[in-house]
């Protein structure tokens, strides 16, 4: 049988009363404090009626690979249904022996790839079916391309535009460790965001972070997205385009601190302008940037012509190590 694509991703709620159980998956072990758990549990209810948008986006993909490309594609999640165990089951029944691994997470990192390796080797029976993740691809021009554009959609009539890229926060220790060598998290967003920031001509960008979860005395990369605003302002920055750099699509995160929080942040900023730029989603050339990658996977081992960090299709012994448990 011809191998099969596996599209890997976060999970989500798919109504009010999967909210709690799901929100219990996604930080079991982490000490995450309650307040915080049921803060994310009302932003879910109140804004988003108990469904996260990432599942309806995660199928959209599918179907797009779908109608790219002509092995089948599966679906399974970390935290919610299709899990991943009852994904590779059914691939098991299906007679599917081996597939290439799509994971909607672009950059290195434990939480955005060897935890998602972890979770197929999980899955497996017997090492069964065999799965081979795609490498990185932030720096891929199917990435990189689609972003621009999107950026530069927003850029109409901004006089003296700043592109503030923002990314998921992660622990400190998680960031200096991760990659080959360390720092490949914060090394891969520069790089996609230099990139992307060179293509629209825009000399003046920032990077910085949003949506961390963790408890509080644990350090967390910084700056937030929404202290960043009011520092800009503070600096005489009245014109902002926001960059979800680290992101795929627009899921929960994505929406609820861009959309909302920031947009409520920058109404108490006098005379600042905010607009938002889009992910890749299912634009034409991020699908078939994914086709290639398998094409080129199955052809062989990866290339070395790609010219950026920790695009590994095999993590190296020590690549992003696993965060202490507390």
């Amino acid at each position: 049988m011809t191998a099969a694509l596996l599209l890997v991703s976060f999970g989500g709620p798919e109504g009010p009363e999967d909210v709690v159980p799901f929100l219990e998956n996604v930080t079991r072990g982490r000490g995450i404090p309650a307040d915080r758990l049921a803060e994310v549990g009302r932003h879910y209810l109140e804004h988003f009626g108990g469904v996260s948008p990432l599942n309806a986006q995660c199928r959209a993909l599918v179907a797009a690979l779908e109608a790219a490309q002509d092995r089948p594609v599966y679906w399974g999640n970390r935290n919610w249904a299709p899990y991943l165990t009852d994904t590779l089951g059914q691939m098991r029944r299906d007679g599917v022996t081996d597939a290439y691994a799509i994971v909607t997470s672009a950059f290195p990192s434990y939480s955005g790839c060897r935890q998602y390796q972890e979770d197929i080797a999980r899955a497996q029976v017997d090492g069964e079916p065999r799965v081979l993740k795609l490498r990185h691809y932030y720096c891929e021009d199917g990435f990189i391309g689609p972003m621009a554009r999107n950026v530069n959609a927003k850029l109409e009539s901004l006089a003296e535009p700043r592109l503030v890229f923002t990314a998921h926060s992660i622990p400190l220790a998680m960031a200096e460790t991760s990659g080959p060598a360390g720092g490949g998290y914060v090394e891969a967003l520069r790089t996609a965001a230099a990139k992307i920031a060179d293509r629209v001509g825009l000399a003046a960008w920032d990077l910085v972070f949003q949506s961390r979860s963790g408890p509080p005395q644990v350090p967390w990369l910084a700056p937030d997205v929404g202290d960043h605003l009011e520092h800009l302002h503070l600096e005489g920055v009245r014109e902002v385009v926001l960059v979800p750099i680290g992101f795929t699509s627009d899921h929960v995160e994505v929406v609820y601190d861009l959309d909302i929080q920031a947009p409520e942040r920058a109404s108490r900023l006098p005379g600042m302008t905010l607009r938002r730029a889009a992910t890749v989603g299912t634009d034409p050339d991020f699908v078939q940037m994914l086709v290639d990658l398998v094409d080129e996977r199955e052809a062989g081992p990866e290339l070395a012509s790609h010219g950026c960090l920790a695009t590994h299709d095999r993590c190296p012994a020590g690549c992003c190590p696993p965060p202490a448990r507390r």
